[in-house]
């Protein structure tokens, strides 16, 4: 097959125009081409009132190769490259060594499938409830404000991405097409076909749960066993080398290989693998707040007249301003028709983050707001504790908690109000979507001074490239603390921990992956290393 890139066509391009226009960019009659898929279809929209559709086709001619010949020196044509996924191992019958997963994100369910697929049985062993239960738990806070610490929008099947937008893009390097693999799996799962070719596919909370309860039933079917509410209190470590695990019942699991894939907020388990002696160091993140503002206003200041337009959906944004004090401020998980949500995971603190259906179809755009934060800004010599980044995560959700009033309602504060340094007293036109509730206030006290400072520079900045995004009545609601993992568990070439081996740190917990494509692809890399070590003659 041949591949073009680069093809350009009008957004509302007649449904019959890809053919002919394929067959104009080759030089060739139409009965030469013999057939043509989509592999991606993205936009241009610098230009918001011709707006065009920019696709990477799949073609199969009469003649390649003459075609290839005739325009070799043609950067956008040339052959399709080969994405199919290749196993890299099979188990052999009778292999008894089952490896361990802690955790069932899409790093961990990933992982798990892959070496199910390969024939190694894996074990998964996830803290939190099947993902139907979890849900009805997670609504337990959003709509009565009872925390559930085991069970909620972090901790459970799926991971904290089975309650997020969905999105399923990545700016990482995937030489080996790893992505597709993901991909692929879900719309196997159950996902929209179009995921496979839009530039920005997404999936939503709703089509994420039976995704999620398929991919499941796949791993149990190929030979592989997940345990629910089964959490890990210790590993088992002999000579620098891992042994198995402990759960919190006193029950053993032995294995010489355990992938910790266990998501950015799993700080019990951070605890617990420092105290076992894993290298771990402090890392950077963000901590900010969630801007709301109407989808409408952000629709028609990224495509003008073509607002509304179903090819396109509901507008993102993605916006950085590097600040005075040598911060950078940017947006972060941009959620198009959403809403704020409640993502707490322990009692007296309040997180917040950001999630959308399929449809994107809610009245308000949202989106994390954040500031870089380094380790020197930890109270504390973080080289000694590398676990600071966690407490000082804590200090500003606990102040977050009581400055929303102390019932896990969120405090918030108008965007007009936020600037001129006054606290809130009421909404605007703008309604916050948070739930169980928002408390009007002044932010100022939930985020460290440098943070507003940055802000509130930021902000205006980037109302001239998004018109109307520091409208007085937007709503900001604190606090976003969870952007990434404040720690990084090492490890080498080979995935294992740089000091325990056959421990391989994975996924966002562990510093290595930021969503859930990246994870999904850093679980598949990690389940390849572990397949061959297991392999590895003694």
């Amino acid at each position: 097959m041949l591949r073009i890139t680069e093809l350009k066509l009008p957004l509302n391009h007649a449904a019959d125009a890809l053919r002919p226009a394929i067959c104009q960019r080759l030089g060739i009659a139409d009965g030469d081409l013999l057939d043509f898929t989509i592999f991606r279809r993205g936009y241009d929209a610098r230009k918001k009132s011709a707006i065009s559709l920019i696709y990477t086709l799949d073609c199969t001619l009469r003649d390649e190769a003459a075609i290839l010949a005739k325009l070799a020196d043609d950067k956008h044509v040339g052959p399709t490259p080969d994405t199919s996924y290749k196993f890299v191992a099979h188990a052999p019958a009778g292999l008894a060594e089952r490896p361990l997963i802690i955790g069932m994100g899409p790093c961990g369910f990933m992982a798990g499938l892959l070496l199910a697929q390969m024939g190694f049985k894996p074990i998964i062993l996830e803290r939190g409830k099947i993902v139907r239960e979890r849900t009805k738990d997670t609504w337990d806070l959003w709509r009565k404000h009872n925390l559930h610490p085991e069970s909620n929008v972090q901790f459970g099947e799926g991971g904290a991405g089975t309650f997020s937008d969905g999105k399923l893009y990545s700016q990482i390097k995937d030489p080996q097409f790893h992505g597709r693999k993901v991909l692929e799996e879900f719309v196997k799962a159950g996902a929209p076909e179009e995921i496979l070719y839009v530039s920005k596919p997404h999936i939503g909370t709703f089509r994420l749960v039976k995704m999620v309860e398929n991919i499941r039933h796949k791993i149990t079917e190929l030979g592989g066993e997940i345990r629910f509410e089964s959490k890990v209190e210790r590993l088992l470590v002999d000579n620098g080398q891992i042994t198995g695990v402990e759960l919190a019942s006193g029950e053993q699991l032995r294995s010489r290989h355990v992938v910790l894939a266990v998501g950015h907020s799993a700080r019990d388990t951070f605890q617990m693998v420092h105290d076992c002696g894993v290298y771990v160091e402090a890392k950077p993140f963000s901590i900010g707040f969630r801007v709301e503002h109407p989808q409408t206003l952000i629709d028609h200041a990224r495509f003008g007249p073509n607002a509304g337009n179903e090819i396109l959906g509901a507008a993102d944004y993605k916006l950085v301003h590097h600040c005075k004090n040598g911060r950078a401020a940017y947006s972060f998980c941009m959620c198009p028709g959403g809403q704020v949500v409640a993502a707490t995971s322990e009692p007296g603190r309040v997180v917040t983050n950001g999630m959308s259906q399929y449809s994107r179809a809610e009245r308000n755009a949202n989106a994390a707001l954040v500031v870089e934060v380094r380790p020197e800004d930890f109270p504390g010599d973080y080289r000694r504790n590398p676990l600071l980044g966690i407490d000082f995560q804590r200090q500003w959700e606990s102040a977050a908690f009581v400055a929303g009033g102390g019932n896990y309602d969120a405090p918030a504060q108008k965007v007009g109000d936020f600037l001129a340094g006054r606290p809130s007293q009421a909404q605007g036109s703008v309604e916050p979507s948070y739930q169980p509730g928002v408390h009007w206030t002044d932010l100022a006290q939930c985020v460290p001074p440098y943070v507003i400072e940055a802000l509130r520079e930021a902000i205006p900045a980037f109302d001239r490239q998004i018109r109307g995004f520091a409208m007085a009545d937007a709503v900001l609601t604190g606090v976003e603390t969870r952007t990434s993992s404040p720690i990084r568990i090492k490890r080498g070439p080979d995935f294992q921990s740089i000091n325990t081996r056959g421990l391989y740190p994975a996924g966002e917990g562990a510093g290595y992956a930021g969503g859930i494509l990246s994870a999904g692809v850093d679980g598949i890399k990690v389940a390849e290393a572990v397949a061959r070590d297991m392999l590895r003659p003694a």
